[in-house]
């Protein structure tokens, strides 16, 4: 596998493009959705987003918590509210949790108002990345790979349903993985423009 490297905001590089709606990374847990779309944030020189991050601020809890505490329709609610207002408020990279993309009216209000971006990533690269992770509610089973196959199985048709699609594989860095989003983007001159 190679080496991961993150990326900074290089004023040349970032002030090439031109970003007209926000970008919406949907896909499994472990996709890479944050760390891609924080690092693409900052090479388009833009905001960076995160419905969970945004959820666990408004709450004061953690995503665990509520999961615990509310159940989760009541997280899904929070969740399609928060994303209702990140699209509002400003234009930037999205990260969205896993399960957020499986609601017609999120697929819907993402598509109108942005574009969502699919970082499809096979089960054993997801299920790598996740497997030691205490902060996945829904693996709380006795059976996590099980589970997140599990869960695999039922979203990827609904995840297929994203405007973009881009292949998160696990050999790649994170800079490559943005180079790969960039390209999928520049497909849609009324998301992403080059300068």
């Amino acid at each position: 596998m190679s080496e991961i490297k993150h990326v900074t905001a290089d004023p040349d590089l970032s002030s090439r493009y031109r970003l007209s709606k926000t970008v919406a990374m949907v896909g499994m847990m472990g996709a890479g959705k944050t760390a891609v779309g924080r690092a693409l944030a900052a090479r388009l020189d833009v905001p960076f987003l995160d419905s969970d991050a945004e959820i666990e601020t408004a709450a004061n809890m953690t995503i665990p918590e509520i999961f615990e505490r509310d159940g989760e329709p009541f997280f899904r609610e929070k969740e399609s509210q928060v994303i209702a207002r990140l699209l509002e408020e400003k234009r930037g990279i999205l990260s969205t949790g896993g399960g957020a993309f499986l609601r017609a009216d999120n697929r819907a209000m993402i598509s109108e108002k942005g574009v969502s971006v699919w970082l499809r990533a096979d089960l054993q690269v997801l299920w790598n990345r996740v497997r030691h992770k205490e902060t996945r509610p829904l693996l709380r089973t006795g059976n996590p790979r099980a589970t997140l196959g599990a869960l695999y199985e039922a979203r990827v048709p609904l995840y297929a349903k994203a405007d973009l699609e881009v292949s998160s594989d696990g050999q790649v860095s994170i800079d490559e993985m943005v180079e790969r989003v960039i390209a999928a983007l520049l497909t849609r001159p009324d998301v992403l423009e080059r300068l």
